[in-house]
């Protein structure tokens, strides 16, 4: 069975639910149901207080609709919309770039694979929520990142991005202290930022988990919408990492946290000069630089 067939599964199982109580529902759970039927691929990952605002109800009366379909709560009903997706990330995906007899030159190869993710990334991405992402960014009182394996990289290159653009920002460092015991020092006026890349670690999704459960803004940084750090994630950047190997490649990658940390920049343009003055300047001070 497909992904995609999976998916689909989950989703036909509630609109036949929903298409049945419909004719029995009082106006404004049918105003519910409406949304939900509208937008049913998006309600695995959104909060009751985002279906709230934009459904133009309650959140009561969207208890009471999930209710009426058989479900304890509104969780209850998004975790059975969830369960299909999950069981869909089951499902294997091969690395096509390796399929065949051919063996091609690896720079050219590449090149154009990285030249590809870069692309379909640009194209993809939602510039309302980079946006979002930029201000959830700049508006906090510190940025943390994590990541394990390459993401950790990422998530240190991040970090070191947005500290020259005058954001407070630091990686979790995986060494003697968990993700876990770091994210303590963490609360609501903070964000997190995720890495979470195939094969998708466990702990990084925990701690996304623990993060949302004590109202911390998580921004997921994925290969795609329906991974499974999504879940708890309020804003999700998807990027094409595909490469010939069984790894990520990071060229997108890059190309996002470059873009993001610019962004930031130019919406903190004075800020942002200053420091980088400051910075070149303690370093020249120092001796830092070697001589040309």
């Amino acid at each position: 069975m497909t992904a995609r067939r999976i998916i689909d599964q989950g989703e036909s199982a509630l609109k036949e639910q929903i298409h049945a109580r419909y004719p029995s529902l009082p106006e404004n759970q049918r105003k519910v149901a409406d949304f939900l039927l509208l937008h049913i691929r998006e309600v695995p990952f959104l909060s009751i207080l985002e279906i709230e605002k934009r459904s133009g109800t309650s959140k009561a009366t969207i208890v009471r609709l999930a209710q009426s379909l058989g479900f304890k709560g509104f969780l209850e009903l998004r975790t059975k919309l969830m369960e299909g997706v999950q069981s869909a990330l089951q499902v294997s995906e091969k690395f096509p770039l390796l399929e065949g007899p051919e063996r091609k030159e690896a720079l050219s190869i590449v090149a154009r694979q990285d030249v590809k993710n870069i692309n379909q990334t640009i194209s993809h991405i939602d510039r309302q929520t980079f946006g979002a992402v930029a201000h959830l960014l700049l508006s906090a009182r510190h940025v943390y990142t994590l990541g394990l394996g390459i993401s950790s990289l990422m998530a240190q290159i991040l970090a070191y991005s947005l500290r020259q653009v005058a954001v407070r920002a630091s990686p979790f460092i995986h060494d003697h202290g968990t993700f876990m015991e770091q994210l303590l020092f963490a609360g609501p006026s903070d964000v997190l930022c995720a890495f979470s890349f195939p094969p998708y670690s466990k702990e990084t999704i925990d701690v996304a988990a623990a993060a949302a459960q004590r109202k911390i803004p998580v921004i997921a940084i994925t290969d795609k919408p329906t991974s499974p750090v999504t879940f708890f994630s309020t804003k999700v950047l998807a990027i094409r990492s595909q490469n010939i190997l069984f790894t990520n490649s990071f060229s997108a990658i890059s190309v996002v946290i470059n873009a993001l940390s610019t962004e930031v920049a130019m919406r903190n343009r004075e800020k942002a000069v200053r420091m980088m003055k400051e910075i070149d300047q303690l370093l020249t001070d120092s001796g830092h630089y070697a001589a040309e």
